[in-house]
């Protein structure tokens, strides 16, 4: 027996080779403990008080924080609007974003017996991805300018134009979130032509002129083909889209009517943490509205990759 211990135990080479490892990794986890999990652990502890922000003293009132948001008139209101968030902008954003990849990297038929993108191709990718170069509160700016009610919008002054009257797209109750909505949608769809542009142009050539040979249209191109090769990266930008889904803060802060109005109709759980905070000086309530959205947020990833999963296709 003694002499099978000395057998599996690691040899000195290998010894030297972890800890070398470990070396390397015990910096940033230690990093990441303090600046990341830190804050978690002491988010679920100050959502377990009535901690007012200012002063040092708080007491523990247990779940109390947690059953208030049940009677709360805008906790409920801001999850709705999450879930129609989670369903159609990361739907919007994928059909537009893999429409115009395909078309930039494969639509754009056979030339020198390779499928190639449309003409201009990659001057296209650069204009797609030109809002992802923009700050978030700059997007809500010149949005602002051109969603302005009156005819000084840009938009609604190109309406006036055709004889339409003018369309208060923030301020109408039924339209202020779809066109929020909008807004995220043309900011994350250059990011994701550019993702799926890689992915696409990680697959084998053969396989396009193997389908090409075959008679295959471009349809057939892109459902039978494309689509099923490309579903790891999907998958990753669906569960990237379900998250920023859950955020919106920034542009329902500068975009919205009175920060998530009118009457509550753009409210999201980000900005109403930033109002129970920062408005009201109810941290411990905030916590608790913060350790919500976390799980929300976890949820919801962990049902997509579990959803979503399926057989790898290797090639």
């Amino acid at each position: 027996m003694r002499h099978g211990k000395l057998a599996h135990a690691p040899s000195p080479m290998a010894l030297r080779r972890y800890g070398f490892i470990l070396s390397f990794l015990a910096a940033p986890l230690v990093l990441y403990a303090v600046f990341v999990v830190g804050p978690y652990i002491q988010a679920f502890q100050i959502a377990l008080t009535n901690w007012k922000g200012i002063s040092p003293n708080f007491d523990y009132i247990g779940f109390e924080n947690f059953t208030k948001l049940f009677d709360d008139g805008a906790f409920w209101p801001a999850v709705r609007h999450h879930g129609l968030l989670l369903l159609v902008m990361p739907l919007a954003t994928i059909a537009i974003a893999l429409f115009f990849s395909f078309l930039l990297n494969v639509g754009g038929g056979q030339r020198n017996g390779r499928r190639t993108g449309v003409p201009g191709a990659a001057f296209y990718k650069i204009v797609f991805f030109f809002p992802q170069v923009l700050a978030v509160a700059i997007v809500g700016v010149l949005f602002q300018a051109i969603l302005s009610p009156d005819k000084s919008g840009v938009l609604n002054s190109a309406l006036g134009a055709l004889g339409i009257d003018p369309v208060g797209w923030l301020i109408n109750p039924d339209l202020a979130l779809w066109t929020i909505i909008g807004v995220m949608v043309w900011q994350a769809v250059g990011f994701y032509v550019v993702l799926f542009s890689a992915g696409m142009s990680s697959i084998p050539q053969d396989v396009f002129e193997a389908a090409a040979l075959d008679g295959a249209g471009r349809f057939t191109l892109f459902f039978k083909i494309t689509l099923p090769l490309l579903w790891d990266t999907l998958q990753v930008g669906w569960v990237y889209l379900g998250i920023a889904a859950f955020d919106g803060f920034a542009l329902v802060q500068v975009l919205s009517v009175d920060r998530g109005g009118p009457d509550n109709a753009t409210t999201v759980l980000p900005l109403e943490i930033w109002r129970q905070a920062f408005t009201f000086s109810k941290y411990g309530y905030a916590s608790a509205m913060g350790v919500a959205l976390f799980f929300l947020t976890l949820t919801f990833a962990a049902l997509t990759l579990r959803v979503t999963r399926r057989e790898r296709i290797e090639f």
